[in-house]
């Protein structure tokens, strides 16, 4: 899922303090970003593929306009987010597997809400879940705990669902959103596309309403479609971005903002509740939307003839 390099060697300190890091150059997985991950990860005992996505969502906050971002301030969003993590990891113990195994040995399951409530409240970069969801895993075969799981439910993007109906002919209300997935450092290679694979199949047994499949791939956090493209999905659209958000130095999302504060305009979180709100001033990459019909084989679209949808919700 990760551009991140995470099993890179971290750098001499002399020479990575000489490179210039930006957004882009952090996103699409840098050997000096990444040797820094991987060296912030070691020191504070927490994994490095959840430690870099954290860190990339709230690098926007920092970066300057033209994207360049100082060392001290990746250094300190390291830091920030290094204990965080491991404070969240220290939350759910029994939930965190320490021991890999392959893949050929995992399960797949139906996992208990419960559990995925908790795994994705804690360790998710938007620490939450979505409510309603059927979760899914790769669990091992001696402790059971979940190694990658997912989460699925009705679509509920409307602005997406729309052109998908009307570019590709499937109801809106026939789409289901892969809306969280979260893989521990210990899952073997192709543990999330054998996962996207067992969901496909059990939706298509057990899921009348679900035709397609969809999922929004955010290259801002080091992401690139790469599992989808192994589980059989397509590229089918992209989403311009929009500015992340912040409310008392944390990202937040523009849902968890209306839940959570009942408007999603910061403005008005400023003004109501008196707590600092920021956004992103650099530019962000456009989203991906990737797609799979549940039932059948899911066509290819030439980049060339993708769709750039606005992002309004």
């Amino acid at each position: 899922m990760s551009a991140l390099a995470i099993g890179a060697e971290v750098p001499a300190l002399r020479e990575s303090a000489r490179v210039p890091l930006t957004l882009e150059l952090c996103r699409v997985g840098d050997e000096h970003f990444a040797g820094l991950v991987a060296a912030a990860a070691a020191r504070h005992g927490v994994e490095a593929r959840a430690l870099g996505v954290r860190t990339l969502l709230q690098l926007p906050r920092v970066a300057a306009y033209s994207g360049r971002i100082r060392r001290r301030d990746l250094e300190a969003e390291l830091r920030n987010a290094a204990v965080g993590l491991r404070a969240d990891q220290a939350r759910i113990p029994e939930l965190v597997p320490t021991e890999a195994y392959p893949l050929s040995v995992l399960r797949f399951v139906e996992c208990a809400t419960e559990d995925a409530d908790a795994i994705f409240g804690s360790l998710h970069y938007l620490r939450s879940a979505r409510p309603g969801s059927r979760n899914f895993a790769l669990v091992d075969p001696i402790h059971r705990r979940p190694v990658s799981l997912c989460s699925v439910s009705p679509m509920d993007w409307a602005v997406v669902g729309k052109q998908l109906s009307r570019q590709f002919g499937v109801p809106a209300e026939r789409m289901w959103d892969v809306s969280r997935v979260y893989s521990f450092d210990v899952a073997p290679k192709n543990a999330i596309s054998t996962l996207l694979a067992g969901v496909r199949k059990e939706l298509s047994r057990m899921e009348s309403t679900a035709d397609l499949l969809t999922t929004v791939v955010d290259r801002n956090l080091g992401f690139t479609g790469s599992s989808y493209r192994a589980a059989n999905w397509q590229h089918w659209l992209s989403v311009r971005p929009r500015p992340y958000l912040y409310v008392d130095g944390v990202a937040i999302s523009p849902r968890q903002l209306r839940l959570r504060y009942g408007t999603q305009s910061l403005a008005e979180v400023r003004a109501r509740y008196g707590v600092p709100v920021e956004q992103s001033r650099a530019k962000l990459a456009d989203s991906m939307i990737w797609c799979c019909r549940v039932r059948g084989g899911t066509e290819a679209v030439d980049p060339n003839e993708r769709r750039l949808v606005r992002r309004r919700s």
